[in-house]
């Protein structure tokens, strides 16, 4: 698997203070708008988002890929592909799908790819996209595919979205945790799907600012001070860090700014044909900060990561963990399912949430 999650761990900045509250944080306010600010110039650099370390790719392609391969695909983009073809068969005219936050545009075209190779040739995908340089990569790297006449590409904010037509399928792939007004965008998703339409969606489903809550940030805590120094050394930051940091990356940003939020609204207004949900003490020894300092051609490297994927997933099994990210194909609430749901591990979304009881 080539990658499973666009932007595990990385932060746009650190610290501790409290952000401002999320109802001051709108598109007309001035906090808005810094982090917007922060937001863009974060990513005008940022040409790869993908990159992630090789210990990632061990533990994805050993314990996540298999719950992939029950639903008949190998990693997130043929997923995508996959119920986007299911969801044109449906169509009476040219299929039109919308990707959300489509970034620097390479899963749009790798999407586009693949479904020219499962013989659709006849469709479009509007990539909708705040970054003017994301969007001039995405142009680019379609123009390069042989893609670029299936592509269209939109600077908008998905805070401020109303949909101008339908679509047979939206995607939103790693970047919800970056939307402060979720209940508009998800109202305007429902509005615009089709009635056979999916909505799919990769993301991270933690704790705002992809914190630890206590629960889990006990294991990390104790797990890290197993670990010799040379594995605490934050390759962002570039310090060592004998003791965890519980970072909050939306102080800056907009990174995970109600990332806790995405999964009960989404409850509220879809019906789950599939949900694939994993990751949480893991995330911070396989992220870009701290994933760099272990091996895969290390024994005892990946005995480490074994157990603490182990330790998760014991958690879920007795609800005293809850997953931090999800991968989800989704119907309107209003329509039934065509198939039974696939729910990995028989973990489905009411599962998956977190009381925010305890803080």
């Amino acid at each position: 698997m080539n990658y499973l999650l666009r932007r595990i761990g990385q932060t746009l900045g650190f610290g501790t203070a409290d952000p401002p509250p999320i109802s001051e944080v709108n598109e007309s306010s001035d906090a808005y708008k810094e982090k917007l600010e922060k937001e863009l110039t974060q990513y005008a650099d940022d040409i790869d988002v993908h990159a992630l370390p090789e210990i990632f790719h061990y533990w994805s392609n050993r314990y996540v890929r298999p719950w992939f391969e029950a639903v008949g695909a190998t990693h997130p983009e043929d997923l995508f592909a996959r119920y986007l073809l299911l969801a044109a068969k449906t169509a009476t005219g040219k299929p039109r799908f919308l990707s959300i936050g489509s970034g620097n545009g390479d899963v749009e075209v790798t999407v586009a790819r693949d479904l020219l190779s499962r013989g659709l040739e006849d469709f479009t995908i509007e990539c909708l996209e705040i970054n003017p340089i994301m969007l001039a990569r995405g142009r680019s790297l379609a123009r390069e595919a042989g893609v670029e006449h299936l592509l269209r590409f939109e600077q908008a904010d998905f805070n401020a979205w109303t949909p101008r037509s339908s679509y047979h399928g939206v995607l939103a792939n790693q970047c919800l945790h970056h939307v402060t007004n979720l209940e508009g965008l998800f109202d305007s998703i429902a509005e615009s799907l089709t009635p056979k339409g999916y909505f799919i969606s990769s993301d991270m489903i933690g704790r705002n600012g992809h914190q630890r809550w206590p629960e889990a940030l006990g294991h990390v805590r104790r797990l890290w001070q197993e670990l010799p120094e040379r594995y605490r050394y934050n390759h962002q930051t570039q310090r060592l860090e004998l003791d965890f940091i519980n970072y909050d990356c939306s102080i800056e940003g907009f990174e995970g700014i109600r990332a806790q939020d995405i999964l009960p609204l989404l409850m509220q207004r879809f019906s789950f044909q599939v949900f694939i949900a994993f990751g949480n003490v893991i995330d911070p020894f396989i992220d870009r900060a701290f994933g760099h300092n272990f091996s895969v051609d290390e024994a005892d490297d990946r005995a480490f990561i074994d157990r603490v994927h182990a330790l998760d997933e014991a958690g879920f099994a007795d609800g005293t963990l809850k997953p931090t990210h999800m991968v989800a194909v989704m119907v309107r609430q209003d329509l039934a399912l065509d198939t039974p749901p696939v729910y990995a591990r028989q973990l489905g979304p009411a599962q998956a949430v977190r009381s925010s009881a305890g803080r």
